[in-house]
């Protein structure tokens, strides 16, 4: 019998809500503003105070805002001012001449190339991951969200920066975004609504200095590694700052500034580790409902690797871990509503006119449960990947797509395949006492109080099996090209 996760409960149309009541329940989580409307149809409008938002949900929509006419839909500006504390002017938040100079730097770094190079550092992060769910007793109960943020975290320190969470600085950072997350949530809301930010003085205070901290910490180890750099020191990092050193645009030539590599870092920071952190805790608490479809991914992933350790060339051999992650990102999206874009120079979708300035949404957690797109969306059903996605390209968006695609769409899959295979191979996972999480929505889509699992090691002797070379029709393509990641 398949398996339908928690979600929201849709509110009733008939029953009216203030822009008041919408504000506090949006307060709580952005999805408990949704209408059962709200996953079906094309297009809705959105009345706040002094603005209209328009809801894109359908693909050939969605594909005219991000693909076919991004220029014409570029980053809303609310995206800068919430998040320029952290990211400055990062690659998220520009748009224009300054995001194309951007990419073309960034790309190389997340290239296949820097994605092999890079795997062992990642693979430092699973094994410290291992070690500490090694400590549990057998049946324990884990906060897995809590894990799972730690080791992203852990595993993009050591790929940027060639540093572990273990160190002061970088749990300094861990915590620092914590509190930045949380409040820039409400700082997007305020805005939305129209209200002061001087109205909510001690989050206003909160989200500046958190931000401010976290470039601070992270500004102290780039600027060692771009003095260095700078004077001709011999290096031995093949992380991703050295790429982002070593960058040069191919149209001018020039190089990032320290301050740029700051920008570009913290945006890295909080794209690579949350996003995964998301993903990743929500598909052990998938499997841990779904003991036949846990059992499958041991028994590929002790085919897989045998008794040895994981090696890159293992990452696209996991057709059924990925299967898992893909559906779980269609479910639980690590991005709900993808950053707001806004209408310029008298746009039009579909037959209604977009005001300039306009704010106009894509919610991927909308066109994944859409009921007009998907099969039984709100169920649990991995094997629907198997073979290939028979959807439009835009009916599957948990990274975005078009020109603006996530940059570190492949980082990503590599990285949820190394600590699945790892995880599912070494433990079983069970539901902890209590509840079902809550999916919440801010700036990711999380747990409202975390998610508790048992973890039960798994006997020495049923973690390898007799390892196999996969046929050519097993394999996937894997690529660190984002727009050909195999997520799309």
């Amino acid at each position: 019998m398949a398996y339908t996760p928690p979600f929201p409960t849709p509110l009733d149309r008939s029953q009216k809500r203030s822009l008041w009541k919408l504000f506090k329940r949006g307060r709580r989580s952005w999805l408990a503003t949704l209408y059962e409307g709200s996953y079906s149809g094309r297009l809705s409008r959105v009345r706040l105070p002094g603005v209209q938002l328009f809801l894109v949900k359908i693909p050939e929509l969605i594909k005219e805002v991000l693909v076919d006419r991004s220029e014409s839909f570029p980053k809303h500006e609310l995206s800068d001012a919430v998040l320029k504390p952290l990211l400055g002017s990062s690659i998220f938040t520009t748009n224009g001449p300054t995001w194309e100079r951007q990419r073309r730097m960034l790309d190389p770094a997340f290239g296949q190339a820097k994605l092999k190079e890079v795997f062992t550092l990642m693979q430092g992060g699973s094994d410290a991951l291992l070690n500490r769910m090694d400590q549990l007793e057998d049946g324990e109960a884990a906060d897995i969200e809590l894990e799972m943020t730690h080791v992203t975290a852990d595993i993009i320190l050591r790929t940027i920066l060639s540093e572990s969470l273990e160190s002061e600085g970088a749990q300094k950072i861990f915590s620092a975004f914590n509190l930045f997350q949380e409040k820039a949530a409400l700082m997007i809301q305020m805005r939305f609504f129209r209200i002061p930010l001087w109205l909510a003085p001690y989050h206003y205070i909160v989200w500046k200095r958190s931000g401010r901290e976290i470039r601070e910490l992270l500004a102290q180890s780039i600027r060692v590694r771009y003095e260095a750099y700078q004077s001709g020191g011999e290096t031995d990092h093949r992380d991703i700052l050295q790429s982002l050193l070593e960058a040069r645009d191919p149209e001018d030539g020039t190089a990032f500034t320290l301050v740029e590599l700051v920008d570009q870092v913290a945006m890295l920071f909080l794209a690579g580790h949350e996003t995964s952190a998301s993903a990743l805790s929500w598909s052990l608490f998938l499997i841990s409902k779904c003991p036949e479809i846990q059992e499958r991914l041991h028994q590929e992933t002790c085919s897989v690797l045998g008794g040895r350790e994981p090696e890159f060339k293992d990452v696209s051999r996991h057709r059924q871990i990925r299967n898992v992650f893909r559906e779980t990102m269609r479910l639980y999206p690590p991005v709900g509503f993808l950053t707001f874009r806004k209408s310029i120079n008298g746009q039009r979708l579909q037959d209604r006119e977009i005001p300039d300035g306009s704010p106009v949404v894509v919610s991927p957690w909308l066109v994944h449960r859409h009921r007009e797109l998907w099969e039984r969306p709100d169920e649990f059903d991995p094997d629907r990947f198997d073979g290939g996605l028979d959807q439009p390209s835009c009916a599957y968006i948990p990274f975005g797509q078009g020109p603006r695609i996530c940059i570190g769409a492949a980082f990503a899959m590599q990285e949820a395949m190394l600590i699945l295979a790892s995880l599912t191979r070494r433990y079983r996972f069970t539901s902890a006492p209590g509840p079902d999480p809550e999916p919440t929505s801010r700036l990711t889509i999380r747990s409202l109080d975390g998610i508790s699992l048992c973890v039960w090691k798994r006997p020495e002797d049923l973690q390898a099996a007799e390892s196999y070379e996969p046929q050519p029709d097993q394999e996937e393509e894997f690529t660190g090209d984002s727009a050909k990641c195999p997520f799309h």
